[in-house]
């Protein structure tokens, strides 16, 4: 069985990051990783500074490369299983994938990201992150000023609505089965969005471009985008099996730097921060990573004044 200091399991910007800081600090790495990233139906990626516009997967793949060249290993893989064991110098923990291989660790990074679940209606998943968005900080740019629809189905579709109108003065709320208040119509009116009522059958495409927003009734309102809140599912069955403190909407405990209520256990990006962006989710891997070094210090002094007093 292999011994790390660290196992990160997530090899996206917020798992790489910290694979990266922590091999510089010269601890022993692996990062584990299936191989789907959340952004991977995107063209390019945007907000992240010096990499505006590039490709998610080049990203990934410069991350890969400098974490190896630091030593950290990289494992194509799924992680089925966690034990935690109690030793003489305190908690390690050894992980089970897919393929049967055992993994023992000090400390674990969970950056496992989220899962977005979109309505149910022909062409939203079939046009996910192209012309079907959801942050218009990622993607409000490359669509400004064009007709824009927002996509009812959430309690934040009206929000959403309002800061896409920032982007374009041509944009189109449909409800589909939400009830908007007398407040909300009025808001919106107040702003010049639009509202076509009445339940949304599917979402057109003419060569290979979405073209539209279309209702049951048979009416097709012509968009260049649709835009869409998703409902944001952590990807946590590692940390529920670890027992960590999960809230009320299903999402871990973490503290300001990762830490969750099982020590040695931390977590870093869409797996504890459903508003992380690439750049933010690298810097909570950063600073994860930073922290927990400091806690393998703390141990390491601990038991060498153990043994030498």
């Amino acid at each position: 069985m292999n011994t790390y200091d660290v196992v990160v399991v997530g090899g996206g910007p917020a798992g790489l990051s910290a694979a990266l800081v922590l091999s510089r600090a010269l601890r022993k790495v692996v990062v584990v990783d299936e191989g789907a990233p959340r952004n991977a139906p995107a063209a390019q990626m945007h907000g992240f500074l010096s990499r505006d516009g590039s490709a998610p997967a080049d990203l990934l793949a410069l991350g890969r490369s400098e974490v190896e060249a630091y030593g950290a290993e990289l494992i194509s893989g799924r992680v089925t299983g966690v034990v935690p064991n109690e030793t003489e110098t305190g908690t390690s923990f050894t992980l089970t994938l897919a393929d049967g291989c055992s993994l023992s660790t000090r400390q674990i990074l969970v950056a496992t990201g989220l899962r977005d679940e979109v309505p149910d209606i022909p062409g939203v998943r079939e046009r996910w992150g192209r012309d079907v968005l959801h942050c218009p900080y990622c993607h409000g740019y490359e669509v400004r000023n064009q007709p824009l629809a927002v996509l009812g189905g959430n309690p934040d579709a009206v929000q959403h609505a309002q800061l896409i109108r920032q982007w374009s003065p041509d944009v189109v709320l449909f409800p589909n089965t939400d009830t908007l208040t007398v407040q909300d119509r009025e808001q919106l009116a107040a702003r010049s969005i639009q509202v076509v009522d009445g339940p949304v059958s599917r979402i057109p495409v003419s060569e290979d471009r979405l073209s539209g927003v279309e209702l049951a009734d048979g009416r097709i309102i012509a968009r260049a985008a649709v835009f869409v809140r998703p409902h944001f599912v952590p990807n946590n069955d590692l940390v529920s099996a670890l027992s960590c403190v999960i809230d009320e909407r299903g999402w871990v405990v973490t503290d300001a730097v990762g830490r969750t209520s099982v020590a040695g256990v931390w977590v870093a990006g869409n797996a504890a921060n459903a508003r992380a962006q690439v750049i933010t989710a690298a810097g909570e891997g950063s600073a994860a990573a930073i922290a927990m070094n400091a806690e393998l210090v703390d141990e390491e002094v601990s038991h060498a004044a153990a043994r030498t007093a």
